[in-house]
């Protein structure tokens, strides 16, 4: 069952628009969050509560204009139900994914449904204040959509790619954007979000936070989410529950050495899992046999792209018959699945979920993970494992970061 998280104190205190509940209005609506609709008789059946104690805690929830009708269910042989939501009309949500290369951002009702969606171009290398102030940008422009004011906006769920100290909501050393090291992402938002709490997370923790609570993930308790762009990264969910660790950092994967002699990573070390086989990894591998007389296809896709090569024309020249790209593309699936075979034999997931773009290079990456998994980690540990590409798609991180969002719409206290 889906469970309400309570934010830390630092969330708490900038959180006005954050519901404070009772243990038992939070049950209520733990329910009708899992559930979306459902009635009164359906509480008393999950719950054991009496009929009076129901109509007691309903008519208080209502009356705080968290609850509403919804109409009347389906007889089961007696008066038909009325139906119970969650408020929808209480506000909105926002979710924002910031990736290496993009923003993606999400505006929706506070039981996750998505109204509006924004996506461009964009470069985390450049100042924290004109990415995230192109964002406020973008969420008015959805808020326009709606006529609506900026103080409808209730939370903002917030991925970015890099270390994130989750109590504060700050990135701490993030290689690939040094300029945002210890910006205050939370205060940017509520300059123009004035009444909105807003939570920050690691953007692969969003993503494993979208799969466990909308994607193939539901009803998993110990699963992990790769996701392998520009960096990689893991989202770990132990025990039904996204894992950051002490201080946040738990599954950064794409810094464990795989080769002491290898290239310079972002971080200053050498030899780092994605500076090895991430995006940018694969690209300079194949502009190296573009180079050297490795691979005519690569040259030619090379020479067309004005001395460049991606990820995608990677993969464009394998599915043409290029044995290089082919390659390259099996190397980088090699390396990672035996980095992650030692991650099955140490955590015992049942599932490995992949995301991110270089998934777009198709099955033959997930087929030599698979294969490097399997011959390095002990039997026990993969009877059961399923690796397989997340059903979600580049959806999976403004969808994890509204789920963010949602988790801290409502706090429990005892």
């Amino acid at each position: 069952m889906q469970k309400i998280i309570n934010p830390s104190p630092s969330h708490t205190s900038q959180s006005s628009h954050s519901f404070v509940l009772t243990r038992d209005e939070g049950e209520i609506i733990q329910l009708l969050r899992q559930y979306d609709q459902i009635s009164r008789t359906d509480i008393a059946r999950m719950t054991g509560w009496s009929r009076a104690k129901i109509s007691l805690e309903m008519d208080l929830l209502i009356k705080k204009g968290l609850v509403k009708e919804m109409g009347e269910g389906i007889s089961e042989g007696g008066r038909k139900p009325r139906l119970l939501s969650i408020n929808d009309g209480l506000g909105f949500l926002v979710g924002v994914d910031i990736g290496a290369t993009s923003i993606d951002l999400a505006l929706s009702d506070v039981r996750g449904k998505i109204l509006h969606r924004k996506s461009e171009p964009a470069d985390v290398r450049e100042s924290p204040d004109l990415v995230l102030g192109r964002c406020c940008e973008l969420i008015c422009e959805m808020l326009a959509a709606q006529s609506a004011h900026p103080d409808k906006i209730l939370g903002i769920g917030v991925g970015v790619p890099g270390p994130v100290e989750f109590s504060k909501g700050m990135l701490v050393a993030p290689p690939l954007m040094p300029l945002w090291e210890r910006y205050p992402i939370r205060d940017f938002f509520r300059k123009t979000f004035r009444s909105a709490f807003v939570v920050v997370d690691n953007d692969v923790n969003i993503m494993a936070l979208a799969e466990l609570r909308e994607g193939d993930g539901r009803g998993l308790d110990h699963f992990i989410f790769i996701k392998i762009g520009t960096g990689i990264g893991c989202g770990i969910v132990s025990n039904g529950k996204i894992h950051r660790g002490a201080d946040g950092s738990a599954g950064d994967i794409g810094h464990i050495c795989v080769d002491k002699n290898g290239p310079v990573c972002r971080c200053g070390n050498l030899g780092c899992l994605e500076a090895v086989t991430a995006g940018p990894a694969i690209a300079e591998y194949a502009a190296n046999a573009a180079r050297d007389g490795s691979s005519s296809i690569l040259a030619k896709k090379m020479e067309n792209n004005g001395g460049k090569l991606s990820t995608e024309d990677v993969g464009a020249a394998m599915r043409e018959g290029d044995r290089k790209a082919l390659e390259i593309i099996q190397y980088s699936g090699r390396i990672i699945g035996e980095t992650l075979a030692s991650l099955v034999n140490f955590f015992n997931p049942s599932y490995i979920f992949f995301g991110g773009g270089v998934t777009n290079l198709g099955n033959q990456l997930l087929s030599s993970i698979r294969q490097a998994v399997l011959n390095r980690s002990l039997p026990l540990a993969t009877r059961h494992l399923v690796i397989d590409y997340s059903s979600m798609g580049p959806d999976a991180g403004v969808i994890g970061a509204i789920c963010l969002a949602k988790d801290h719409l409502f706090i429990v206290v005892n």
